[in-house]
């Protein structure tokens, strides 16, 4: 164990350290972290377990504190997931200091041979490196199977890895920032390394392993002397002297440059190569893109739109970079989806997101007003969604929560706009990455499906909605909605969308997130309805619902979420019941609603209901909490 976390409950009496035992705590390398923070401790006994130097204890936000002044080593301590003992220096050998180096050209002393007894100042290179899913929960112990781990990936020596700084951020994801040496005897890489370590991180060509997980590339950075030009000069030429030579040199380079520069010009001048030529991102090298029937628009509009991209006007962030709400010139609002500036990944999904979109109308997609791809920036504009996301209604924090009728007019929506992605788009989508903040919601509340960054071409769709096969790709998604069949396979086919539509389901009928508080709410909702206890999970802020609606509702859900693949319904199949259940609803309930973007096709059939008509079931149960081990007892009305 590295890490305890009880933070941020209600745990009170007093701390008795001296009762813990740290018999086996032998590691001089390991680390121990106890964070109580926010609690109702009011006191703590010291014992030896708090001697122990790898150990450390936070009480801030307790009671304790406040009453005691002896406590202040306990109770000032910052985050935990930075805090533990120091990486251990390495003793600097006698003349040696980075004071020998030239700071100024990012010249540094490489702390990786200091082990060797060498000092040697060197140009590295620079890369933002984040895990994004380690398997540890403190770093320290892991700074030198990192190096390792990252200089046997990189076939270079581990004592060209350095780790500089490193913090955690919410996730919990490490973000290290890392410096690769050149070899022991050289100052500098040569060109053709620096490509070659330039590739390898700019592609993700990094395998991973269990310890380190998956990670990301925030940025690589080339200071000098890898992003100069060197001319090198020509050897002296018999019977000259050295004033003629310096001559003929400066002449040629003069010339040269000249020359150059006035080839360049003409080529930005006919083939309108500036924005990738003078860019802002050196990593993009591409010629800005061209979509029929989508509007093009510069960075100097969006600027102008967005008041120069005010943090105030920011309404989303994600992945791949912010969402600010912007006004055009003609006075429509818009949402500008804007790329990271270090996002090195980003313009794969720029495309795929623009080429899939330019062909996509459905009122219950997101409509694309047009794009921005100038001067080394790649932004898309939306038509702007007036009440955010789905999850934004399902939070308890929102003040206006979803009935049930309106409930199922969202999922219904959604339903036939994933449904249009899998049948009639051409060519067919499948999306990969449904989930409840990728549903928007209009100024009436219609639901919109938005973000197609992650989406695949599917196999040519039957005709009654079913794939006839499927795709294989890496896995990418959400946790908690992700399928567990195409996480184990690698197999994606339109069911894969199914199944995180069956959590969004689940979501719009408990109003939890899939993963809360280490529960997965398939397993919990299951497990409650195994119990005779879906009542209790029901999101009770939804108010009174048909009774014979909510069984055809949760049955739906759960065929959704099946683990077996062929056993989850089709969207095809998916829209019939929702519209079936629709149908279901007394008129008070359904009058209330849009009917416009619930409308249930003529010709189909309700289902049978599994529950009397009549009564209605009122979901203001106590607790409505999600069931986890014991289950509560069952009060009869």
């Amino acid at each position: 164990m590295e890490l305890l976390q009880l933070q941020n409950n209600s745990l009170d009496g007093v701390v008795r350290s001296d009762l813990l035992s740290h018999d086996s705590f032998t590691n001089e390398e390991s680390v121990f972290i106890m964070d109580f923070r926010n609690n109702n401790f009011t006191d703590l006994t010291p014992g030896a377990l708090l001697a122990v130097p790898n150990i450390t204890l936070q009480l801030g936000g307790n009671p304790a504190c406040s009453a005691s002044q002896n406590l202040s080593a306990y109770c000032n301590v910052q985050n935990g997931y930075n805090l533990s003992t120091p990486l251990p220096l390495m003793p600097v050998p006698a003349g040696c200091s980075d004071a020998t180096c030239d700071r100024s050209r990012n010249q540094e002393l490489n702390y990786g041979l200091l082990e060797f007894g060498s000092c040697q100042c060197a140009y590295p290179i620079n890369v933002g490196y984040r895990l994004k899913s380690p398997s540890f929960a403190i770093y320290q112990p892991y700074a030198d199977a990192l190096r390792e781990y990252l200089a046997s990936r990189l076939f270079i020596n581990q004592y060209q890895v350095n780790v500089s700084d490193f913090s955690w951020i919410q996730g919990p994801r490490l973000y290290v920032n890392l410096k690769i040496f050149p070899p022991n005897g050289s100052a500098e890489f040569n060109s053709s390394e620096v490509s070659r370590l330039y590739s390898q991180f700019a592609t993700f060509n990094i395998s991973g392993n269990r310890t380190f997980g998956p990670h990301e590339i925030l940025f690589i950075f080339l200071g000098f002397p890898y992003n100069v030009s060197r001319v090198e000069t020509p050897a002296p030429v018999a019977g000259l002297k050295a004033g003629a030579i310096a001559g003929i040199v400066i002449g040629v380079a003069a010339f040269t440059a000249v020359t150059a520069i006035s080839v360049l010009y003409f080529a930005v001048k006919r083939w309108g190569l500036f924005s990738s030529v003078l860019g802002r991102r050196q990593a993009r090298r591409y010629k800005r893109i061209k979509v029929d029937g989508v509007q093009d628009f510069t960075f100097k509009e969006m600027m102008k739109a967005t008041d120069s991209f005010n943090s105030t006007l920011q309404v989303g962030q994600g992945g791949y970079g912010k969402v600010y709400k912007g006004t055009m010139p003609d006075g429509r609002i818009v949402a500008i989806k804007r790329a990271e500036e270090e996002s090195l990944q980003g313009g794969k999904e720029f495309l795929t997101e623009l080429e899939a979109l330019s062909r996509l109308h459905h009122r219950n997609l997101v409509s694309l007003i047009g794009f921005c791809d100038d001067e080394g920036e790649q932004m898309l504009i939306y038509e702007f969604m007036e009440n955010g996301t789905l999850r934004d209604h399902l939070n308890a924090t929102s003040k206006s929560p979803l009935g049930f009728a309106r409930r199922i007019q969202i999922a219904l929506g959604s339903a036939k706009g994933i449904l249009y992605l899998h049948t009639e788009a051409n060519p067919p989508l499948i999306h990969r990455d449904i989930k409840a903040t990728n549903i928007l919601l209009d100024e009436k509340l219609a639901p919109k499906v938005a973000d197609f960054g992650l989406s695949k071409l599917a196999p040519a769709p039957e005709l009654d909605g079913a794939a006839a096969g499927y795709v294989s790709t890496v896995v990418k998604g959400t946790p908690g909605y992700l399928d567990p069949e195409y996480f184990l396979t690698q197999k994606l086919t339109d069911r894969s969308d199914v199944y995180s539509f069956g959590v969004v389901l689940l979501e719009l009928l408990t109003s939890r997130p899939p993963i809360s508080d280490g529960k997965n709410l398939v397993r919990e909702v299951h497990m409650a309805d195994d119990a005779g206890m879906i009542l209790s999970v029901v999101d009770s802020r939804m108010g009174p619902y048909p009774a014979q609606c909510l069984k055809p509702f949760v049955r739906l859900a759960f065929q959704c979420c099946m683990d077996d693949t062929d056993s989850r319904p089709s969207m095809a199949e998916v829209v019939r019941e929702l519209e079936a259940i629709w149908r279901m609803l007394p008129q008070e309930y359904t009058s209330s609603a849009d009917n416009s973007t619930a409308s249930v096709d003529a010709n189909s059939m309700p289902t049978k209901s599994f529950l009397p008509y009549n009564p209605y079931v009122s979901s203001d149960i106590d607790g409505s909490n999600l069931v986890s081990g014991t289950i509560p007892p069952i009060i009869p009305r």
